[in-house]
């Protein structure tokens, strides 16, 4: 008898991936596609800011890092979270000597710190390649931390409130958190970046505003650190240089949107899809990434080289979820555009862009989730820390870098 072929051992392996976890399939599905939408609110308020983009140069070379970092700190909230529901050791509980108390506490400092960080990196990246006339450092602070914390006290509580759910209601965190709180990240990052530039250019009072933000930042980091709380010290001792590295990766994938800025104004619809197209780039390696951690912590898989069956067929799972999921956020970006009154290529190269981009990015994310879970789990650190910032942030500039070539293919350019 003759050996199945390579496609029919391909679609037979993702049938019984499915199979052997239906639920999981359709709380990932759900999750993606409620978080697609949300996402389009995001990609419409990016089109409908256009001005404040060319009135303040270099501002969009923050903005994909200012928008991933909300999904960096908050998906590996959701994804410690998921593991301790898990392991049976979550509690939702404000004490802060709590599991639950240690990680939010540790959250909100790195919303702080990261936040400085990111506008610092913004305007020295932005300079160091060329950006004409960037608005200043104190500008880029006050942006970066004070849209960062608005953004992050809704997304915050949204992180909690999944979990809560999740414990209640029986959900697998593992697979509804990191689409769910990276598009809540995307949808109310981008109007508290834009109420924040209504403090910028004040004689005096942008720099005030700069100078204390700054300094509360950094005293909250210093007492985080020296606090006798272990796992939030672990969190922020392990999350800082990740977190960093992730922020520089997603200024590049600013500077990367900053150089074809032009033609992203000229079609509106393709302004409106960057931030559900990144989303979901980085949801479906965060959800990869959610389980496998999950699986490490509790001996399923090995941290081998070879990718084992149980994560192979996790493999599956994203691979059946990416095609339809980038189908129907190029055609909710187009309508959303003819709605609105923006510019779009055509309903077909739209779809063409998003699913030949889309799926040369979640290619791409299957290999960094893995891979980068294995490292750091054999490496000693807790993977729930590293997967997520990893994942989201290279995402970001992946799909930036697979969106363009898309655009590019299809002719667009």
């Amino acid at each position: 008898m003759a050996a199945p072929r390579p496609h029919r051992r391909f679609v037979a392996r993702i049938r019984s991936a499915i199979g052997s976890d239906s639920a999981g399939f359709r709380q990932s599905l759900a999750a993606l596609l409620v978080s697609s939408g949300g996402d389009l609110v995001a990609g419409l308020t990016l089109a409908s800011i256009t001005h404040t983009l060319e009135d303040l140069p270099g501002l969009i070379v923050l903005v994909p890092a200012a928008i991933g970092m909300r999904g960096n700190i908050f998906g590996a909230l959701g994804s410690r979270f998921g593991t301790a529901i898990h392991t049976g050791t979550f509690r939702i509980s404000a004490r802060r000597n709590t599991v639950m108390g240690q990680n939010v506490l540790a959250s909100v400092v790195l919303t702080l710190s990261i936040s400085l960080a990111l506008a610092v990196l913004a305007k020295s990246v932005a300079s160091a390649f060329g950006v004409s006339e960037t608005i200043s450092l104190a500008d880029f602070v006050v942006i970066s931390m004070l849209g960062g914390v608005l953004s992050s006290i809704v997304v915050l509580a949204l992180t909690v409130g999944v979990a809560a759910m999740a414990v209640r209601r029986g959900w697998d965190m593992d697979n509804v958190a990191a689409p769910v709180v990276t598009a809540a990240g995307d949808m109310v990052t981008l109007p508290a970046l834009f109420l924040a530039t209504f403090l910028v250019g004040i004689p005096g009072v942008t720099v005030t505003i700069a100078v204390v933000a700054a300094g509360v930042a950094i005293l909250s980091l210093v007492i985080g650190l020296r606090a006798k709380l272990p796992t939030m010290q672990r969190i922020l001792r392990e999350s800082l240089p990740v977190l960093v590295v992730a922020g520089t990766i997603d200024i590049v994938a600013g500077l990367t949107i900053e150089a074809r800025l032009d033609q992203f104004v000229q079609y509106g619809a393709l302004l409106i899809l960057i931030p559900p197209f990144l989303e979901d780039t980085g949801a479906l390696g965060g959800i990869l990434s959610s389980r496998l951690n999950t699986k490490l912590h509790l001996g399923i898989i090995d941290p081998v080289a070879r990718p084992q069956r149980p994560a192979r067929d996790d493999f599956a799972i994203i691979a059946m979820l990416a095609v339809p999921v980038f189908a129907l956020v190029a055609i909710s970006a187009h309508l959303a555009a003819w709605a609105f009154g923006q510019a779009s290529p055509g309903v077909l190269q739209m779809v063409a862009v998003a699913v030949i981009g889309g799926t040369m990015a979640t290619a791409a994310g299957m290999v960094v989730a893995y891979y980068g879970s294995i490292v750091t789990y054999r490496l000693g650190f807790d993977p729930d820390n590293y997967g997520i910032p990893l994942l989201t942030s290279s995402m970001d500039l992946v799909g930036a870098l697979s969106l363009i070539f898309a655009i590019i293919l299809v002719g667009i350019a």
